[in-house]
């Protein structure tokens, strides 16, 4: 097995799962529709095509006419997109909307979610990434019925041959002789190899189809981490060295910033998850990324960075790096940029308070009802002064707050913002994409100027943070909810077991 094919083996585990986020694959946004305050929920269906089913909730209370919602798919060269579907209302509950639509091309979509009624008509885009990530497998009932089904046929088939070649010209009611039905034995035993020839080349066919589905299947780029020592302290390298990079002019668009960055980078360190990072490297050329390391504990590091294409399509890539204990940081506390960091000396979060590096506190404001996948979980964190009064925040990278969550074993790793999954330089590029822009690079450019001097604007609630997620799987989670005071970042962090749905 060459070397590559171990690498991606060992990350078969995590690639199966992954698209924008790893071993999350759905998609969750918080914002407004014109006037209406909305909740979308977009289930990848994981196979393309394939059926995603989309719920639309409105948060406040009005009187809806419809709610109509669209896929569009990333393509500069469509002029106009097809009509909407209607959304259906759910029964029993007035707010809630849902529709399934199909995904048929694998890539960047903008799911358009318009909103019609009292306050008028209102519209967001929602960015998916639509990637296909299982194999649906055959179910033994529906396998057993077609193979029956398909044997009746062909003895069927077979019988009307053999009926057609002995009986078809006689006179009604004559038998026929042992010449007619030699002949009818000799035509059902053709037609027997007829058939088996044609049911083994349909076989050889199906398994061509299914070995090009299965190279299909999504695999994010790949990665490697190294750290090598300077004048100035140790330098962190993140770089692309998966093949099909190589060839990004027929396969990849180029990157765009996403909160005023290229790469968000976050290490997480394996085992206890007492050690974390958010960082954010430099283009050294069109490959490699660099960053100063922070004074994090040795040991092995679980790497997550997450990239928006210019096509809108975000993914994350994964590494792992060993950080030996004769690696030195001379990087000063977190404060003065956006990179920040944690070490919690190997203790576990359990409670629903976490003090902060300023002395305030984040409070987990979770309730007493347990969490359990694909149930809404409730993340909302108040911020509190050390005397225990609302604290002031302040934008960071544009948002709010910013939420990492991790499953213990590294399976699930998303990076949440308080408008959801969803990358912003995502759905800002099918906001601002036109017909026109088949030269690449183009709209980068313009999103790029567009996001100068604007992400540390804003306004930010006073003192509490929410964020739209449900847990994928069932297991132990560590999350860790960044805000910004006084131009310092702070990180709280939590701890949570996640049931299974009953």
């Amino acid at each position: 097995m060459t070397g590559r094919g171990l690498r991606l083996g060992a990350l078969a585990g995590i690639a199966l799962v992954a698209s924008a986020h790893v071993g999350s694959p759905d998609t969750y946004f918080e914002g407004a529709a014109g006037a209406y305050p909305v909740r979308v929920i977009v289930r990848n269906p994981g196979v393309v095509p394939g059926l995603a089913q989309i719920t639309v909730r409105l948060l406040t209370p009005h009187v809806i006419r419809r709610v109509l919602v669209l896929p569009v798919f990333w393509d500069p060269r469509t002029a106009a997109p097809p009509p909407p579907d209607v959304a259906a209302p759910v029964p029993g509950d007035s707010t809630l909307y849902s529709a399934a639509l199909w995904l048929m091309s694998a890539g960047a979509y903008s799911v358009r979610v318009t909103v019609e009624g009292e306050a008028g008509t209102g519209t967001t885009l929602v960015p998916v990434m639509a990637v296909a990530t299982r194999r649906l497998a055959l179910e033994k009932p529906l396998g057993a019925a077609l193979l029956a089904l398909g044997a009746f046929l062909c003895v069927g088939a077979l019988t009307i041959v053999g009926a057609a070649v002995r009986e078809s010209g006689l006179e009604p009611g004559a038998e026929p002789d042992r010449r007619r039905t030699l002949r009818s034995r000799i035509a059902i035993f053709v037609g027997a190899l007829v058939l088996a020839l044609a049911l083994l080349g349909g076989r050889a066919w199906w398994n061509a189809v299914d070995a090009a589905y299965r190279s299909g299947l999504y695999q994010p780029l790949h990665a490697a981490a190294t750290v090598r020592a300077t004048a100035t302290g140790s330098v962190l390298r993140f770089a692309i060295d998966d093949s099909s990079w190589a060839n990004r002019q027929r396969q990849w668009t180029p990157l765009i910033p996403d909160h005023g960055h290229l790469m968000h980078l976050f290490l997480v360190r394996d085992g206890g998850l007492d050690a974390f990072a958010h960082l954010h490297p430099l283009p050294v050329d069109s490959t490699t990324f660099e960053t100063l390391l922070p004074p994090l504990p040795p040991g092995t590091y679980r790497l997550y960075a997450d990239i928006v294409h210019e096509s809108g399509f975000a993914q994350t890539l994964v590494a792992r790096l060993d950080l030996p204990p004769a690696v030195v940081s001379r990087l000063p506390t977190p404060g003065g940029t956006d990179d920040a960091w944690w070490s919690g000396g190997g203790r576990r979060e359990t409670g629903a308070v976490s003090l902060l590096a300023d002395g305030s506190t984040m409070t987990w404001n979770r309730g007493d009802a347990p969490i359990v996948v694909d149930r809404d979980a409730p993340l909302t964190f108040l911020v509190r002064t050390p005397d225990s009064k609302p604290a002031a925040l302040e934008p960071y990278m544009g948002m709010a707050a910013h939420a990492m969550i991790t499953r213990d074993d590294g399976a699930v790793f998303v990076h949440l913002h308080p408008a959801g999954t969803i990358s912003v330089a995502a759905q800002q590029t099918f906001m601002l994409r036109q017909p026109g822009d088949t030269i690449r690079g183009e709209l980068g450019k313009r999103l790029a100027a567009m996001a100068m001097g604007r992400w540390e604007k804003g306004e930010v609630p006073p003192d509490a943070v929410s964020f739209p997620y449900a847990f994928p799987t069932p297991g132990r989670y560590r999350l860790w909810v960044q805000v910004k005071r006084h131009g310092r970042i702070l990180t709280g962090v939590f701890d949570a077991d996640v049931g299974a749905a009953r």
